[in-house]
């Protein structure tokens, strides 16, 4: 499997915020872009693909596929992004290898839409040259066996210096990390809907020597 080109280690306080950060990235993401999401029941998969059907502009009421395994959500031409793609929402979780993604002909849809596949790492890899992965962590819950979680229990910042989204909200919902990485030629770089890195911390031997 190739490796990462990058990856962005996110914190997040509330559920609305990691809707927002899916709808900021969904208004970024073009026809042919394939999403895999990675996370425990419960972690927040089906809000942020809600967040990225809202970025994208296409038609409301999106739930898990797990009974359909398919759902697909069609671009509205009085939305924010009319003539944008749709959005095909998959939960492979039933589905236990590529020949079985390949037995619902998603290869239809693939150019014309942002596909976005629930527990599809191992699965669906080969539907496109270029995909993000995206784990969603609970605090409290435990994680994906692929990512440690790296968050305070309070969604602090982390001693690892890694970004923080802290929005102004009342919501106490329960913190959860998310984490990104991109692979292949469209992404080489982080869209720009992520937050930039943050600047490593200058060392203070440095300081002691410049005054010295």
């Amino acid at each position: 499997m190739s490796q990462a080109a990058w990856e962005r280690t996110l914190h997040v306080r509330t559920a609305d915020q990691t809707h927002a950060l899916a709808a900021a990235l969904g208004g970024q993401l073009q026809a042919g872009d394939l999403l895999v999401l990675t996370g425990e029941l419960g972690a927040g998969k089906t809000t942020f693909t809600q967040g990225l059907g809202e970025g994208l502009g296409v038609r409301a009421g999106i739930i898990s596929p797990t009974f359909v395994l398919v759902r697909i959500h069609p671009n509205l031409p009085d939305g924010p992004r009319p003539g944008g793609p749709d959005l095909v929402h998959v939960d492979a979780y039933r589905l236990g290898s590529a020949s079985e993604i390949d037995d619902i002909d998603l290869e239809n849809t693939m150019d014309s839409a942002v596909t976005v596949v629930e527990w599809g790492r191992g699965r669906v890899e080969h539907l496109s040259e270029s995909r993000l992965e995206v784990d969603l962590l609970r605090s409290l819950g435990g994680s994906s066996p692929e990512v440690s979680d790296a968050g305070g229990p309070g969604g602090e910042a982390p001693a690892d210096g890694t970004a923080v989204l802290d929005f102004d909200t009342e919501d106490d919902d329960e913190p959860r990390t998310i984490v990104i990485r991109g692979f292949g030629p469209r992404w080489v770089q982080p869209p720009a809907a992520l937050p930039p890195e943050p600047a490593p911390a200058a060392d203070p031997r440095h300081h002691r020597m410049e005054g010295h």
